[in-house]
C-alpha cells in the first residue's frame, strides 16, 4: 500500500489531468477510454521511470545562479554548479543558512517541475521522500520496487537532482569577488555571490502574513471603526516589491515561479541621525570640549585689559567680567555634555578622566553634593585651562601669568561653583 503523501500526489495529478482531457460532449466509450488512459500515464510501472529519467532537468539548490541573471545557468563551460548550503544551526544570532529553516528551492527544465515536487513529498517522519531514496529506507525500497524495473536505476535517476559535480562552474554574469588569502599562498579565492531563495521568499511569506492575514483585516477594520482591539496589529513601511524573472517566473526557479516571481525589499537606507551641538568628551573635557577659539573675542580683550597703562577698580573689575563670560561657556558646555549622556546611556567614554565621570554623568548626580573634593579639581583645571586658552589664542604677545595669576582666577570661579554641581 502507497503512503498517504504519495497516494494524495497521485490522486491530485489524476484528477488535473482528466479536468483537462475530459468534457460534457464526450460519449461513456470515450470517457471510460480517457479514464483508462489516465491510469496508465500515472501507474507506478510507467510514471516512476519517466519521471527518473527527467530528475537530471532539475538540480536542487539552496542558492539559485538565475537570481542573479536568468541566463547565469549555462555558459560555454557547461551548466553552474548548483549550490546546496547545508549549516547547523547555532544561537549566534544571525540570518544565515542554517539558522532559517526553509525548503530547498530548485532550477531547470519547468516540464520536470512535477518530479521535484514529488520528491520533496514531506513523509509522515518528517522527512522527505528524496531522503528516504538517499538513505535507502524500507519506504523508498518498497516504492521503488512497485514500478517492476531495475530499483537501482531507478535511484540513480531520482538522486541525479542533488548530485553533486566534480567540477565547480560559475558563470560571468554572476557578480565575483576576488578574496585575498594567507601571504604564503600568494593568490585569490575567486568567490560567487548568490542569493538564498529560501530566505527570500520565507521573508515575503512573513511579512504577507503580518499584513493581509485574517486577523490583521479584523484589527484594521476594527480601527477603521474606532473599536477596541487586544491584539493590535503592525504595519511595516516603504516595501519594495521586486520581480525575477519577468513574464517567465518558472525560468528562474521552483519557489520564483510558485510565488509569481515576486519578492519584498525591505527599507534599506542608512539611519537618520541628529546632529550633536557639542562633541562628547573621550579623555578630558577642557580639551575635548571647550576650544580656545569660542571665546576668541574674550581672550583678545583679556589681553588689552592686561595692557592697559594704569590699574584702577574698573580695569580689574573688567578683567573678572572676562573670566566670568569663560565660566559661562564653561557652564552651557557642562550642561550639554550632561544632556548628552542622560540621553545615550551607552555612549560612556572609559578613559575619561575619573573626576571629571562624577562631575558629567548623570548617574552620579547624588554624589556630587556629597563628595566636594572633585569640585575644587574642577575648579583649579578650570583656572588652568582659562591661561592655557588666553596664551593660545593670543599667542607670542601674551603676557606670561604665574601662580598668583591661577590663584586668583581659581577665586573668582569659587564663586560660581554652586553653578558647577
Amino acid at each position: 500500500m502507497l503512503d498517504a503523501t504519495i497516494e494524495a500526489f497521485f490522486n491530485e495529478r489524476k484528477d488535473a489531468w482528466l479536468k483537462k482531457n475530459l468534457n460534457a460532449s464526450m460519449e461513456e466509450g470515450e470517457v471510460r477510454e480517457q479514464e483508462q488512459a489516465c491510469e496508465d500515464v500515472f501507474a507506478l510501472k510507467n510514471w516512476l521511470p519517466n519521471a527518473a529519467k527527467r530528475a537530471g532537468q532539475i538540480s536542487l539548490a539552496t542558492h539559485p545562479c538565475t537570481f542573479s541573471h536568468p541566463s547565469a545557468r549555462k555558459n560555454k563551460n557547461g551548466y553552474v554548479s548548483s549550490i546546496i548550503a547545508k549549516a547547523d544551526r547555532v544561537a549566534d544570532g544571525f540570518l544565515r543558512s542554517g539558522n532559517l529553516q526553509v525548503e530547498p528551492d530548485a532550477l531547470g527544465n519547468a516540464a520536470a517541475l512535477d518530479v521535484y515536487k514529488f520528491l520533496t513529498l514531506v513523509m509522515a517522519d518528517g522527512d522527505t521522500l528524496l531522503d528516504h531514496i538517499q538513505q535507502d529506507s524500507e519506504l523508498a525500497k518498497n516504492l521503488l520496487a512497485r514500478a517492476g524495473g531495475n530499483a537501482d536505476e531507478l535511484k540513480s535517476g531520482f538522486l541525479e537532482m542533488v548530485a553533486a559535480k566534480d567540477e565547480a562552474i560559475t558563470s560571468s554574469k554572476i557578480k565575483q569577488v576576488y578574496f585575498p588569502v594567507a601571504a604564503e599562498e600568494k593568490g585569490y579565492h575567486l568567490l560567487s555571490i548568490l542569493s538564498h531563495s529560501g530566505h527570500i521568499f520565507e521573508m515575503r511569506q512573513r511579512l504577507d502574513k503580518l499584513r493581509f492575514s485574517d486577523e490583521t483585516k479584523a484589527a484594521r477594520e476594527l480601527k477603521r471603526n474606532n473599536q477596541f482591539s487586544a491584539a493590535g496589529y503592525q504595519e511595516i513601511y516603504n516595501l519594495t516589491t521586486i520581480g525575477y524573472g519577468g513574464t517567465k517566473p518558472q525560468n528562474i526557479s521552483v519557489l520564483n515561479n510558485q510565488n509569481a516571481g515576486k519578492a519584498h525589499l525591505l527599507l534599506s537606507l542608512p539611519p537618520e541621525l541628529s546632529p550633536r551641538s557639542v562633541r562628547l568628551p573621550t579623555r578630558n573635557f577642557f580639551g575635548d570640549v571647550l576650544y580656545p577659539k569660542q571665546l576668541q573675542q574674550t581672550f583678545e580683550a583679556f589681553h588689552r585689559l592686561l595692557n592697559a597703562d594704569h590699574n584702577n577698580q574698573k580695569i580689574r573689575n573688567a578683567r573678572d567680567y572676562r573670566i566670568q563670560e569663560y565660566l559661562d561657556q564653561l557652564i552651557l558646555k557642562m550642561w550639554q555634555v550632561r544632556r548628552a549622556f542622560a540621553e545615550q546611556p551607552h555612549t560612556r567614554p572609559e578613559h575619561l578622566v575619573a573626576y571629571q565621570k562624577q562631575w558629567l554623568f548623570p548617574e552620579h548626580e547624588a554624589e556630587r553634593t556629597t563628595d566636594v573634593a572633585w569640585l575644587n579639581t574642577v575648579i583649579d583645571d578650570a583656572a588652568r585651562h582659562f591661561i592655557f586658552s588666553y596664551q593660545k589664542v593670543v599667542g607670542k604677545s601674551a603676557i606670561q601669568l604665574g601662580d598668583t595669576e591661577l590663584e586668583a582666577f581659581s577665586r573668582i570661579i569659587e564663586q560660581s561653583k554652586e553653578a558647577l554641581l
